[in-house]
């Protein structure tokens, strides 16, 4: 008993504890009970056996902890009776996880009310900014509208001239990126259920016909794999947006020679759309900002392929208008992979 500290000399003076003495065979020879009023023999005798037959030297049974002494062909078990204690630590225990979850549920609510405070002059800016956006762009539409209007009667009283096929130009690449603005503030603010059935399988096959022709002109290789009679809830003009977004980025920025390709399958309860492309080179701080408005590579910058910047803006914000999600990545930094998952 010295070398166990929890079977100290004291034992005897200050704990209330029990024994059994068993032979080799396991038959009790004698029981100790005069140190503990809640146990009788017959009950020592049990959890002498119970400790015998599990063929442990120490443990617990129940709340009493117990270990076994060796001496010569005899077994000596005492156990020692460790309620108080555990009463102690299991209200301990509580105690703590009650301090706990009350501490974490006054934290979470500080948070919620704090970060409520926080994000609110954020989010009165955006909401602001999306109001100027679809403000000006309306505004911007009568002047626009009017321009392009005295260009045709000028060219038609003084025939055409460079200067006002310059004016048109510019009108109609104004017009186009107002009503893209306007578009893309509207997208992002509608929250609706959509309710209406659409079949996005006949979507894409029309997608990929329109582009085949735009593909082969530029030398480039359109490709497609529709799974048939695919259908989901939405809205069929913004998922048409949709397609021709996607299909023309992936023309526009592939090269000379590339491959496209479009993919369109149900996985379990989710529809897949990917579009793949060739091009000649796109790092991977590129894609973080692929669905930024406004951004574009520094090759598609360079090159006259037109547009702001603003349609994988525009396919983000109809991908997320109906609860799908997009995503770009790229394998070898020479070829690009859109992937947009639809729940059905």
């Amino acid at each position: 008993m010295d070398n166990d500290p929890f079977l100290s000399p004291e034992l005897p003076y200050e704990s209330r504890y029990f024994s059994v003495l068993l032979d080799q065979k396991g038959e009790v020879l004698a029981s100790d009970t005069g140190k503990i009023a809640m146990i009788d023999s017959s009950t020592a005798m049990k959890y002498g056996m119970a400790v015998w037959e599990s063929g442990t030297l120490s443990g617990f049974v129940e709340d009493y902890r117990y270990k076994v002494f060796q001496s010569g062909e005899q077994r000596r078990i005492v156990f020692l009776d460790c309620r108080r204690n555990l009463s102690t630590f299991r209200n301990f225990v509580v105690t703590a996880v009650g301090v706990s979850v009350l501490g974490l549920a006054a934290v979470l609510i500080l948070l919620i009310f704090l970060s409520a405070r926080i994000v609110k002059p954020f989010s009165e800016t955006y909401e602001k900014q999306k109001r100027f956006i679809t403000d000006a762009g309306h505004e911007l539409k009568t002047p626009l509208a009017i321009i392009q209007a005295d260009a045709e009667v000028l060219e038609m009283d003084h025939g055409e001239s460079e200067w006002l096929r310059d004016i048109q130009m510019q009108t109609e690449r104004m017009a186009a990126l107002t009503n893209d603005l306007i578009l893309l503030a509207r997208m992002e603010e509608e929250k609706k259920e959509f309710v209406t059935e659409i079949q996005i399988s006949d979507m894409a096959e029309q997608a990929l016909a329109a582009f085949q022709a735009p593909a082969k002109l530029q030398k480039k290789y359109l490709e497609g794999e529709i799974e048939p009679s695919l259908q989901m809830k939405g809205e069929e003009k913004a998922i048409e947006r949709l397609f021709s977004i996607l299909l023309d980025n992936a023309v526009k920025y592939s090269e000379e020679g590339g491959n496209i390709f479009l993919r369109l399958k149900k996985q379990k309860s989710k529809i897949c759309l990917s579009v793949y492309n060739t091009t000649d080179q796109i790092g991977k701080e590129q894609l973080e900002h692929l669905f930024d408005r406004f951004y574009r590579t520094d090759q598609s910058r360079n090159s006259e392929t037109g547009g702001y910047g603003l349609g994988l803006s525009i396919a983000a914000a109809t991908v997320s208008a109906h609860r799908g999600k997009i995503s770009a990545f790229t394998e070898d930094g020479r070829s690009l992979w859109i992937t947009v998952t639809f729940p059905i």
